[in-house]
């Protein structure tokens, strides 16, 4: 296989047309509304504003992607926790822990005793450590707040110390002033 420092450009160049003239190009695609799969994920894009004034931000994007968490049942899994809408997080991850370990224990039992039983520990196992990522994936967006809110209070610490410190250098240098004021 040959190498060039500078290979010629991909065959679609020829689409363009580098004059004054920009109809020669194809027109973008449609910008993606609804929902969506991407990468196993199900994505909803919903508009959030209908200013015009937005776009001209670089910084700002009018479309919000939503990540929708299927649950469970959807996937086709059993649900070993409760479906409350306040389920105790830390109670239901301890219990899952411990069936993990306790089929764990079935599975090397049924390996050494009972080889052609060790299909069902499998599944087992795969079941609660899919129930465990999917209470850990649920706990996310109250991680990435609880991030926010330490980040900002430690930013906001810095600043009073740094105002402190520009206080305390600023008295020092009035002092200093008033000294050689006095002195003249």
């Amino acid at each position: 296989m040959s190498a060039s420092a500078f290979p010629p450009p991909p065959p679609y160049y020829r689409l363009y047309n580098y004059g004054d003239d920009s109809s020669s190009a194809p027109s973008p695609p449609a910008p993606v509304t609804g929902t969506y799969v991407q990468y196993g994920g199900n994505y909803t894009v919903c508009f959030l504003y209908h200013s015009l004034v937005l776009f001209s931000l670089p910084f700002f994007s009018p479309w919000k992607t939503m990540d929708v968490l299927t649950g469970l049942e959807e996937e086709g899994l059993r649900q070993l926790y409760p479906t409350d809408s306040d389920v105790d997080f830390k109670r239901e991850l301890r219990a899952l822990n411990r069936e993990l370990i306790l089929q764990f224990l079935e599975l090397t039992d049924a390996l050494i005793e009972r080889p052609f039983q060790s299909a069902r520990c499998v599944e087992d196992i795969t079941l609660i450590l899919r129930n465990t990522h999917y209470l850990l994936n649920s706990l996310r967006p109250h991680q990435a707040r609880a991030t926010v809110i330490h980040m900002l209070e430690t930013q906001s610490i810095r600043r009073k110390e740094a105002l402190a410190d520009i206080r305390r250098k600023r008295a020092e240098a009035r002092g200093m002033l008033q000294e050689f004021s006095t002195t003249l």
